[in-house]
């Protein structure tokens, strides 16, 4: 269970950071730079529709009709030659997206004028300008800015000739295209060139659309003028266009999602005006393709009324809208040109007038892109997110990134078909680029954070029973199980509790247990600060070892500060267990010992296995004996100088065939005291006499550092020994040998 509700936590996490990034200012910029431009790429170019040309104006027509390079130098009846032309081929709507803003020459305008009359369909752009003014108020004081906007249209004569006029203005998200307008708000609701070039191309629909308007909205459709009219006159077109706009706009409730009218009976194209009128104002650039994907005839091919590049049917315009304009193949640096999800590597950009022809066939064919609603999108995004970052925690991680990886793959692939299909705009940049990732690091973070909870809690379980560096080498896998058994040097130190059998006599098992637990505990603290290798308890006892490669003084310095710290703690011990006298005692010896498992039967412990392990074992027990507390043989002793420490003499243990030169460790020779030195060095002298076999001498000796002292326990022990020898007719061979009979 809370494997799943961190799971579900991972899941929120990574979803919640979809909606904060799409409510953020970076979204919809990376959806559209990133996540639309990776959509079209997939796509590919689209087939346009065939009612939709393009006249283009490029770099070689003034040069090819002999007329100056720039077209504004041309004299106007060239373009009223293109107009007559485009009729006679069957143009259904004319659009100029140049605008003619002054009268020039009198007989070249009135030459066009007539052109554009006598075609009756012909469309022409208008310049928006705008800018900031001033508020002023009844006092004529400035109290705030207004941004105002101002059509300006062609010069009179030729706009009064004209079927419609319409501005084409683009919004642009930094330096790129994605939108345009079909209606500018902010110009009282003014019909773009697009929207006025569907009317005009529609005119048939006017009356049904008009129709129907009064039904929906009676008070507000008597305003209307009247269809007919309209088309002969611009700007009644655009009264009329802002009438509808209003009222299919205010009743979009009753048009299905895609903004068409419910009635079946309807055409296509009327169901394509009304959702024009019906629709977003603002709508998302449905792209076919790079420069000259719609289908584009040179100028001055139309004036010359051939070309031998074109395809035979290139210049057949029945029934097409014909959108003439600046438009480049070759010029990077055309005119009118804006950077487009299809701008060409070579630097050359869609130019304005395929993007307004563009935009035409959107809405002639009700195939402007359907970005997903803000709260669909963003639930869309939350549970992409919710379900990959609760998936990849709580699966295998092998499974979780394969299965998160097809989820991915799946989720572009619907993302795509819906976009080539049905025009519909999913978020693939957020879910794919930036929730995937982050899923994927999430939840094998956690996992990883997890496996690591379990190999810390499985190692201090382990660390238990094994030294550190092995459980380290297990945990990291740098450890070899089959290595853990081998024979190092190593400093074995061993300890027992004096009186341990009459204290356990005295206590329940569970008080008996809390005691022992207390007693490891005091004796592990300074042994574990001394950087002890391998722990082993045995009852009562605790055998340690300090290990290395080969022969060092190190772990040696470790044990037998250790050693002299473990005493000091027992002093501690004693303090809280006031009613038992525990008393420690440790043995030390160094030399090759066997670190690894012991046991059978499938139970194993990690023991230290040796002579020198014996061995301490042995001195250890020899405190009893001598009263004493840390013993430790010579080899142990070897090379420090730092330290109090006095030869008891060379112990022959039970069942050991050679000797061992032992010593008492007294304190660091730093912390030791007077009487401590006049001790051993007493001690010294009259174990030489001792040695020498004078027992009389040697017992007065002994018995004298007892009554000065006041208790030695090696003293007592070399003096009773002289007493038994002085009423022993068979003294020791050797005097310097002490053989121990018992263990």
């Amino acid at each position: 269970m809370r494997r799943w509700l961190i799971a579900t936590a991972l899941g929120l996490l990574v979803g919640l950071t979809g909606i904060a990034l799409s409510l953020s200012p970076l979204g919809a910029p990376l959806e559209q730079s990133v996540g639309l431009n990776w959509l079209f790429a997939v796509r590919g170019p689209a087939q346009p529709p065939q009612n939709v040309a393009i006249v283009a104006i490029d770099s070689r027509t003034g040069d090819q009709l002999d007329l100056p390079a720039q077209p504004r130098d041309w004299p106007r009846t060239v373009h009223g030659r293109l107009v007559d032309a485009l009729v006679e081929r069957g143009a259904a709507v004319i659009v100029f997206d140049v605008h003619f803003g002054r009268a020039k020459d009198a007989d070249a305008d009135r030459t066009f004028v007539d052109a554009v009359r006598r075609a009756g369909n012909v469309v022409l752009v208008e310049l928006l300008t705008g800018k900031r003014q001033p508020i002023t108020d009844t006092a004529g004081r400035d109290v705030g800015l207004v941004w105002a906007e101002e059509l300006v249209p062609p010069f009179a004569e030729l706009a009064a000739s004209a079927a419609g006029l319409a501005t084409f203005p683009l919004p642009k998200e930094g330096a790129a295209v994605y939108q345009f307008w079909s209606f500018k708000e902010s110009a009282n609701q003014a019909p773009t060139m697009p929207a006025v070039a569907l009317q005009l191309y529609a005119r048939d629909t006017a009356r049904s659309l008009t129709g129907r308007a009064r039904k929906l909205s009676p008070s507000d459709a008597e305003n209307l003028p009247d269809p007919d009219m309209a088309f002969n006159d611009a700007r009644e077109l655009r009264r009329l266009m802002r009438g509808l706009r209003m009222i299919y706009r205010q009743a979009d409730a009753s048009f299905p999602a895609d903004g068409s009218p419910p009635l079946t009976s309807q055409s296509t194209l009327e169901q394509s005006v009304a959702a024009m009128y019906a629709g977003d104002a603002h709508p998302y650039l449905n792209f076919y393709g790079p420069p000259h994907t719609i289908a584009t005839v040179p100028y001055q091919s139309v004036i010359r009324g051939t070309d031998p590049n074109l395809a035979a049917d290139a210049m057949d315009f029945r029934g097409k809208v014909v959108f003439v304009g600046y438009s480049d193949y070759y010029d990077p640096g055309q005119p009118d040109r804006f950077y487009t999800v299809y701008t060409r590597n070579d630097g050359v950009d869609l130019s304005g007038v395929e993007i307004a022809a563009t935009a035409f066939a959107n809405l002639a064919t009700q195939r402007t892109l359907a970005p997903l609603g803000p709260w669909t999108a963003m639930l869309l995004v939350f549970s992409f997110g919710l379900l990959l970052g609760s998936l990849i925690y709580l699966l295998n991680a092998y499974i979780g990134v394969t299965l998160a990886l097809l989820i991915a793959a799946a989720y572009m692939a619907v993302a795509q078909t819906l976009f080539n299909a049905h025009a519909i705009v999913v978020p693939v940049a957020t879910p794919l680029l930036v929730l995937t990732p982050l899923a994927l690091i999430v939840g094998l973070l956690g996992q990883y954070l997890l496996e690591r909870r379990r190999g810390q809690r499985i190692s201090e379980a382990i660390h238990n029973y094994l030294p550190d560096e092995v459980v380290r080498g297990l945990s990291e896998n740098r450890l070899n199980p089959n290595q853990l058994n081998r024979v190092v040097y190593g400093t074995c130190l061993a300890t027992d509790m004096a009186g341990f059998s009459s204290i356990a006599e005295r206590m329940q098992p569970g008080e008996l247990a809390d005691f022992l637990n207390d007693y490891f505990e005091t004796l592990a603290t300074p042994l574990k600060r001394h950087g002890v290798h391998i722990t082993e308890f045995r009852a009562d006892a605790i055998m340690c070892a300090w290990t290395a490669d080969s022969a060092s003084a190190e772990p040696r310095r470790k044990a037998l500060l250790a050693a002299l710290d473990a005493g000091k703690a027992m002093d501690d011990f004693r303090q809280r267990h006031t009613n038992f006298g525990a008393q420690l005692r440790i043995g030390l010896e160094a030399g090759q010992v066997y670190v690894g498992h012991a046991g059978g039967g499938g139970r194993y412990v990690y023991s230290i296995v040796g002579d020198s392990a014996n061995t301490a074992s042995r001195v250890e027990g020899l405190n009893k004996h001598v009263g004493t507390q840390v013993l430790a043989t010579g080899s142990v002793i070897e090379g420090f100088e730092n330290l109090l420490t006095r030869y008891l003499g060379d112990f022959q243990f039970a069942n050991k065939s050679e000797s061992t030169p032992v010593y008492e460790v007294l304190c660091k020779l730093e912390h030791a005291s007077e009487d401590q030195h006049r001790l051993c060095a007493a001690f010294a002298n009259a174990l030489d006499t001792y040695m020498a076999g004078e027992w009389e001498h040697a017992a007065f000796a002994f018995e004298q550092i007892i009554a000065e002292s006041g208790e030695d326990g090696p003293s007592r022990f070399f003096a009773a020994r002289c007493r038994r020898f002085m009423s022993d007719a068979t003294p020791p061979e050797n005097p310097r040998v002490i053989r121990m009979d018992m263990k």
